[in-house]
């Protein structure tokens, strides 16, 4: 047997009833010959981690607009501690590990330019709406590796666009992925609002503090166990654990996300979008190559989307500047 094949065979005999084998995905929309070493996950992984939309995560935000430091998270800091999160998870419960791993990296690939705030902008101009899962799926289905897409196979475009909101995700391993993408962000958004000054430790609800432990390691440690110990043909916490979890989600959504020093930048990035976004829609013949050969499948709407979605933080007040901001003038 090849290395795949010995891999494959493992899976069969050490996870889980409920874990999806990759031997058994629905495949590809495009058939590929096998990989002699990797399975189908394990090659859809490499792919995500190879691809540009990947890299460009560094340099996007993830609360905190423009931090002065090197510790706050960005974009892709957060992409994987959620994968290590989710690959815990998964690995306790005997689910495909290369799948959710996959799942995770990949979850985030559409995220705009200065974090929901820029995700708030593109859904109100854009009329049919912008979703920021839905647009990592169009970048591995059609934007990356020039307009061919990456040719994931169902079972990782599926957990990636089913991981923030409304319909569940047809496999365990993406379900995994979205408790793990809120459970990562909380914690390491906790810690990057205390270093920034705007919480302090004991500011956390009191019930969190005794309920889950004071530090990022003890409470993501209870929300795991929670998780590993409870889930069986669904993945779920204990009814005590989840409203910790509710809890505290509720909180950091009234003291961090919603704070003022924390978005004191937000409208200035906003306007920065806005700007960017009726500049294109304008005129389409300033778009790059890539986006305007979207024109001969859609509209302008989805090119200028896709764009700007691109874009990490730099780059997009970089075009700002070029466009609206006057140039000093040299002999």
């Amino acid at each position: 047997m090849s290395i795949r094949e010995t891999t494959e065979a493992l899976e069969r005999e050490k996870l889980s009833p409920h874990a999806v084998l990759a031997a058994e995905s629905r495949g590809r929309e495009l058939p590929v010959e096998p990989c002699a070493i990797r399975t189908g996950f394990q090659r859809d992984r490499d792919r995500i981690l190879h691809c540009k939309s990947f890299r460009r995560l560094m340099h996007k935000t993830q609360v905190f607009l423009s931090p002065e430091g090197d510790h706050y998270r960005t974009r892709l800091t957060h992409t994987l501690e959620v994968s290590q999160i989710a690959r815990t998870i998964s690995r306790g419960l005997r689910l495909n590990e290369d799948l959710t791993e996959a799942i995770a990296l990949g979850h985030d690939l559409g995220h705009t330019p200065f974090g929901h705030a820029g995700e708030e902008v593109l859904n109100a101009m854009c009329p049919r709406g912008y979703v920021h899962a839905a647009q990592s799926v169009r970048v591995v289905e059609r934007l990356e590796n020039g307009g061919k897409g990456l040719n994931l196979t169902w079972e990782v475009r599926d957990g990636i666009r089913y991981h923030s909101s409304g319909h569940s995700a047809a496999t365990l391993e993406g379900r995994v992925v979205r408790y793990a993408d809120k459970i990562a962000y909380m914690n390491h958004d906790i810690d990057d609002a205390i270093r920034a000054g705007v919480l302090r430790e004991n500011d956390l609800p009191f019930n969190v503090r005794v309920g889950l432990g004071r530090s990022t390691s003890e409470r993501i440690t209870a929300f795991i166990t929670s998780l590993v110990e409870n889930s069986a043909g669904d993945i779920r916490m204990d009814g005590a654990c989840q409203g910790l979890f509710d809890e505290l989600r509720g909180f950091m959504f009234s003291a961090v996300y919603t704070n003022p020093q924390a978005k004191r930048e937000e409208g200035k990035a906003k306007d920065v979008i806005k700007r960017l976004y009726e500049y294109f829609s304008q005129n389409p013949g300033k778009l790059p190559p890539e986006y305007r050969n979207i024109l001969e499948e859609s509209d302008i709407h989805q090119a200028v989307c896709d764009y700007l979605s691109g874009m990490s933080d730099r780059y997009c007040i970089a075009v700002h500047q070029e466009l609206f901001i006057p140039k000093s003038w040299s002999v």
